[in-house]
């Protein structure tokens, strides 16, 4: 009778070891999961404002055509860094002494450029925002002071679109001009190069 009731205790004690080790199990298999979780909210959160800052970027490409596409006199003049918030010529490393088009470096929040949104959808884009400039397409040196001719087809078209030419009138041949734009997850007057994550876009277009 003794012996049975000592091999009882014994079971009992190896029991409630047995209990703690696998809570103890179960509480790490837990934190580790949450841990995986946090990590893919994060990435994926990641992603999204990556791929909306490229939109941004992309919008700064989409205004400086149209932009293009209505002037009339196009000259090279200052540096594009006395204007820029934060698309630095620092960015393209294909530049060598920026001369930026008739002076002008642009720059809008996304939330004003969209009238046909919520209020929620406004404060959400009033987050990213883009700035660009534009150059003569720089030569081998990286230079922007001297056009360069290219020659295209004689049609004419009505707008400007990438690596093709926007003709005003007839002929064969057209100015090559370079976009630099530069979007970023922040309203412009707070976009910071070494803060925010920024995303910089070139496209080439001919124009006549």
């Amino acid at each position: 009778m003794l012996l049975k009731r000592k091999k009882f205790k014994n079971q009992k004690g190896f029991a409630i070891a047995l209990a703690l080790l696998m809570l103890v199990v179960m509480s790490l298999m837990g934190a580790t999961l949450m841990v995986v979780a946090a990590g893919d909210h994060k990435r994926n959160s990641n992603i999204d404002t990556s791929q909306q800052v490229f939109y941004a970027a992309e919008s700064g490409l989409s205004d400086a055509r149209v932009w293009l596409s209505t002037e009339t006199s196009l000259t090279p003049r200052g540096n594009p860094d006395n204007q820029a918030k934060f698309c630095k010529t620092d960015f393209f490393p294909n530049l060598t002494d920026a001369k930026v088009i008739n002076d002008r470096v642009s720059r809008d929040n996304l939330d004003d450029k969209f009238s046909n949104m919520s209020q929620d959808e406004k404060n959400k884009l009033s987050n990213y925002s883009y700035e660009y400039f534009i150059t003569y397409t720089p030569d081998k040196n990286g230079l922007t002071q001297n056009q360069q001719e290219i020659t295209v087809a004689s049609d004419t078209g009505s707008s400007i679109a990438m690596d093709t030419s926007y003709k005003s009138q007839g002929g064969n041949s057209g100015t090559r001009f370079t976009i630099f734009s530069c979007g970023c997850n922040a309203s412009y007057n707070e976009c910071k190069e070494n803060k925010n994550i920024i995303v910089r876009l070139i496209q080439n277009v001919v124009l006549k």
